[in-house]
């Protein structure tokens, strides 16, 4: 267990760095050194999500091997939400980077899931000292659907909440149940939370405004075009049953980076961190580890 405790309140930290203030959870080993191995986890971008929300049952395992960071991207959870310069990935793997440099981290492994796993590649492409190793979770950006049709049905429920006027709990639910392979785990507590946090007019503006640079810079997001680029030892995991970014979209940036492997997840949607988490945490730690 991380001797600083592994609540929320407990881990959470805000730093200025490249003119955002950037909001983060931390834990470390008891005895962490400034040579302890750093891991960042990068969140998926569904309404309502932030570093806690992904990665918040993860924490303790993780923080007992290295100085963990969940960090809210720009645009999400308790960090600014300004309108991005450049396309989403870029934007957020800069302000990354400027997160890494105010808190004196040269290198850190990466964990992305979905929109963080777009990021985290980005990291890797423009700011390749930074990143040891990459974990991908079903990725966006570097994932290409070679047989499923787009979008998607988890991307076409995120839409729907996202463009609503007015979205509702039904919704939310619809679209938490397409992250899952088994619809169970989405609770009345989960979805009341997602929602409470997602109808923020804070989060809202947020929202609009990443899903704005997409639009805007749709070529840049492309990142499976750039996935030969990637030097990094870069483990790649899918849930089987994933209906956000399905498992076929594993196979061109499988192909594509150098230094890949391909981990599947049975019985596991998009959510392989919570779904499948005792198999996914011993999978990450030996990865970062060996």
């Amino acid at each position: 267990m991380s001797d600083t405790g592994t609540t929320y309140e407990s881990t959470s930290r805000t730093v200025e760095a490249g003119g955002l203030t950037l909001h983060y959870h931390e834990a470390a080993p008891a005895g962490a050194t400034p040579d302890t191995p750093v891991v960042i986890m990068l969140h998926g971008g569904g309404p309502g999500a932030c570093g806690w929300s992904n990665f918040g049952g993860n924490l303790p395992v993780f923080a007992e091997h290295f100085r963990t960071l969940l960090v809210d991207q720009p645009c999400y959870g308790r960090s600014d939400k300004p309108e991005p310069d450049k396309d989403f990935f870029s934007f957020a793997a800069d302000a990354v980077a400027a997160l890494m440099d105010e808190l004196g981290i040269p290198r850190a492994h990466f964990i992305g899931n979905s929109l963080g796993g777009g990021t985290s590649t980005r990291m890797a492409l423009d700011h390749p000292a930074k990143v040891a190793k990459l974990l991908l979770m079903g990725p966006g950006g570097v994932s290409l659907n070679l047989f499923h049709a787009d979008p998607t049905e988890g991307i076409k429920r995120l839409f729907a909440f996202s463009t609503s006027p007015e979205p509702t709990r039904e919704q939310m639910r619809a679209f938490l149940t397409t992250l899952a392979f088994d619809p169970a785990i989405v609770t009345d507590e989960l979805v009341d939370e997602r929602y409470t946090r997602a109808t923020d007019p804070d989060a809202a503006l947020g929202n609009a405004r990443m899903g704005a640079s997409f639009a805007k810079w749709p070529e840049d997001t492309m990142l499976w075009r750039e996935a030969h680029r990637i030097t990094q030892p870069t483990l790649l995991t899918w849930g089987r049953e994933d209906r956000v970014n399905p498992l076929d979209g594993a196979l061109v940036a499988l192909k594509a980076i150098p230094d890949a492997r391909l981990h599947v997840f049975p019985h596991c949607g998009h959510w392989a961190q919570r779904e499948q988490a005792d198999e996914f945490n011993r999978l990450a730690i030996d990865f970062f580890r060996h």
